[in-house]
């Protein structure tokens, strides 16, 4: 007679058990730690003034109006002119998109070089860029107007650019690097043996293996340059101050009445574009982030 054997395998778990409860305990308040400011922010935009001056900030409103979402893009003085965020959007939209690109571009040949092309002095070379990438801004903005003004680029749309275009190279050539560091070696010296060139290797076979990282690359230089301030007020000279600038002067504005409903809107539209980068792409800065940082 067979003996009936009892069931093998590691003793299922109790979905509720006290470490698990403790875990997501811990998750909760901290989510809810995080997500009161957006949450006030939000409910505070979307009520009236009178509404306001009841006190009671958590409170949702008892009348929705966008009048303040449509003051802070049209009409929110932001200074001297009273044309609201529109206009440092464009800027902002201006500065961003050929800063990442182009940056990332040479970011991306210098991570390659470095790593499949070595030339006498690369290593050299390589820790006077890691070196560069820990300098403080403040220390550089006097050298660098004095540059842009030479150049007759102080106070333009384009010297902003050329600014935030130097500072990412660094830490993104870093961060290229030593995803390519990590690749095969064995992939270039194939190419190599088969006849491929440095442009042909770079983007036949490199490229396109260095999506996750250019995504890591992509999203800190949107959200580095979205959210400057610094470089913004000294380089870009007033009608061309980006979003967080004009942002600033709505919400630091010492005349007339404090409008808090609008100040809450600003903010909120200055940092749409951030927050909805990480919420698209998140994951994948993640996998960006852990696939570089794996030595092959």
């Amino acid at each position: 007679m067979a003996m009936i054997e009892g069931p093998r395998g590691p003793k299922p778990q109790k979905i509720l058990n006290p470490s698990r409860i403790m875990l997501y305990g811990v998750l909760i308040v901290v989510a809810v730690y995080y997500l009161m400011p957006l949450y006030v922010m939000v409910v505070t935009s979307l009520k009236g003034m009178p509404e306001i001056r009841l006190g009671n900030i958590f409170s949702p409103p008892v009348e929705i109006t966008f009048d303040a979402w449509d003051k802070a893009w049209n009409s929110a003085c932001t200074g001297l002119q009273c044309e609201g965020l529109k206009v440092g959007f464009w800027n902002s939209m201006i500065i961003l998109v050929p800063s990442t690109i182009v940056s990332i571009a040479i970011a991306s040949v210098n991570g390659y070089v470095l790593s499949f092309w070595r030339f006498r002095g690369s290593e050299v070379f390589f820790t006077m860029l890691i070196f560069g990438s820990f300098i403080p801004y403040q220390v550089m903005l006097y050298p660098l107007t004095i540059i842009l003004r030479t150049l007759g680029s102080y106070g333009t749309l384009h010297g902003v650019i050329i600014v935030h275009t130097i500072f990412g190279m660094p830490i993104l050539t870093l961060l290229i690097r030593n995803y390519f560091a990590s690749l095969p070696r064995e992939l270039f010296s194939a190419a190599r043996v088969d006849g491929a060139g440095f442009w042909q290797i770079f983007f036949q076979i490199m490229l396109p293996m260095a999506v996750p990282i250019i995504t890591v690359a992509v999203i800190l230089q949107i959200t580095g340059i979205w959210n400057d301030f610094l470089f913004g007020v000294v380089f870009a000279g007033m009608r061309n101050w980006p979003m967080t600038v004009q942002l600033n002067n709505i919400v630091n504005a010492t005349q007339g009445v404090k409008e808090y409903n609008v100040n809450m809107a600003a903010t909120i539209l200055t940092g749409l574009v951030p927050l909805s980068i990480y919420f698209i792409s998140g994951k994948y800065f993640v996998r960006g982030i852990a696939a570089g940082a794996v030595k092959g």
